[in-house]
């Protein structure tokens, strides 16, 4: 590449940075100000993809949402029916690009929840039952979906209203969850179930084997 190509490639990656810095939302912007709640060094990334009815969105401390990500409350731009409705994302956690996330009756997700990229979350489905009627016109149940803290959510997966995920779930990649998953519990598969689970005083037992329960600051002191 000639000297000026080489400058204007330069020139070209320079802005880029500086827009998507220049176009976070972070504490203290306007963007911010409009969210329900908006906590200390919490950020989402530029650009996004869709934020709708941001008042009845509320964010922790110390969370990073990733670039093109999807967070919205209701059905549409100025939805009259958002009362009792909203997100709750905790402190310290991390959503990766691409997340999407539509809440319609409550979606609360707890401190320190890791998604990879491409992770959805519902509350609420279509109907099917009209077969007269288009099924993107028949709307479904509204059913909370509560994230427990310390989950970790692997790229790709689907969580499906009525969802209760307890605290340190694993929920591997791809996966689609539904129903109540306790906590401790690792689950993989569409629809996904457990795999493997804490006992306490014997150990991560998994259908055919049993992995130990590391203690990762011994781990590391040993290290």
């Amino acid at each position: 590449m000639n000297p000026v190509g080489r400058l204007l490639n330069r020139g070209v990656h320079a802005a880029r940075l500086w827009v998507a810095r220049a176009g976070e939302i972070v504490p203290g912007t306007h963007a911010a100000d409009r969210f329900g709640s908006f906590g200390e060094g919490t950020c989402i990334d530029y650009p996004p993809a869709t934020l709708l009815n941001v008042e009845a969105i509320h964010l922790g401390s110390g969370t990073l949402v990733g670039r093109h990500a999807t967070l919205s409350v209701g059905y549409g731009v100025g939805d009259l029916h958002l009362a009792g409705r909203g997100l709750f994302i905790g402190d310290r956690c991390v959503l990766g690009a691409r997340t999407t996330i539509t809440a319609h009756e409550r979606i609360e997700i707890g401190d320190a929840v890791f998604f990879g990229q491409g992770v959805f979350v519902t509350d609420a489905s279509h109907g099917y039952q009209d077969p007269g009627l288009p099924i993107g016109k028949q709307l479904g149940a509204h059913q909370p979906v509560s994230i427990g803290s310390g989950t970790w959510v692997g790229h790709g997966a689907v969580i499906l209203p009525g969802a209760r995920l307890g605290r340190n779930v694993v929920v591997a990649a791809g996966a689609v969850v539904r129903g109540v998953i306790e906590d401790f519990a690792v689950v993989a598969g569409s629809p996904a179930r457990v795999v493997r689970r804490l006992e306490p005083g014997v150990g991560w037992v998994g259908s055919s084997d049993v992995r130990p329960v590391v203690d990762q600051s011994q781990l590391f002191a040993d290290g």
